[in-house]
């Protein structure tokens, strides 16, 4: 068997030979990074992050990934569903799932993202991946909270890892998201519109920075059974 190329020293490829989604969007994305996926409810934000985490994990990353929605079996399944499979990473140690309802589906009270980012699991991590991590933000009232919450994030990315981060905007208060927003390297808007019938899903990218390739404006897409997250190829712009 082959090993996996190491991440890049400026940041995690998450290319695979399925989809070109990486050819589109910078090759690679940027190490001491906060990316934000921002989308209403049904949008595709979990998925894409599923598509990220499934390039990145090919590609030699280690991930951490935080479900809020899902159990950790769940998340697996899900994972498998769309042809991303894991149990190779899970078993080698290169991806630890961890979910607010635990295995099966026993709630953990009072776990917010401040609480998260103190595991050990986040030391071993390239990328933490964090689904929603709208419903398990702390609270803050005040700007300097905001401020110390995103200072938090700066001081867990230092060290050369990332963070990803799904937004749903309707739980989440206009100022704690417009500085989430202003402060991310990478910034994706998942879109969706009824045109003529159909559902047409659309990935806008707003900010990406330090890419090494193209990085396209605007991709659709759509999600196929067994065969995961498919670039629309007659949309991409």
């Amino acid at each position: 068997m082959h090993e996996a190329p190491k991440p890049v020293e400026d940041g995690f490829p998450f290319g695979v030979e399925t989809d070109s989604l990486a050819d589109s969007m910078g090759l690679h994305l940027p190490n001491r990074s906060l990316y934000l996926v921002q989308g209403d409810v049904g949008g595709g934000k979990s998925l894409l992050a599923q598509r990220l985490t499934h390039g990145m994990l090919e590609n030699g990353c280690k991930i951490l990934v935080v479900t809020t929605e899902l159990t950790t079996r769940g998340w697996i399944e899900q994972m498998e569903s769309i042809g991303y499979g894991v149990t190779e990473a899970l078993t080698e140690g290169r991806l630890i799932v961890f979910s607010r309802f635990g295995t099966i589906a026993q709630q953990v009270p009072d776990i917010d993202v401040t609480h998260v980012l103190s595991s050990p699991a986040v030391e071993e991590a390239d990328v933490v991946v964090l689904d929603t991590a709208s419903s398990i933000l702390p609270p803050m009232t005040t700007q300097a909270e905001r401020l110390a919450f995103v200072q938090r994030l700066r001081e867990v990315v230092a060290p050369g890892r990332s963070i990803l981060m799904t937004i749903d905007p309707a739980e989440t208060a206009p100022e704690t998201l417009h500085l989430l927003r202003s402060g991310a390297e990478v910034v994706l808007d998942m879109k969706t519109a009824m045109i003529g019938g159909e559902i047409k899903r659309n990935l806008v990218v707003t900010r990406f920075l330090r890419a090494a390739g193209p990085v396209q404006s605007s991709i659709g897409w759509r999600v196929e059974p067994s065969m995961g997250f498919i670039v629309d190829i007659t949309a991409v712009s």
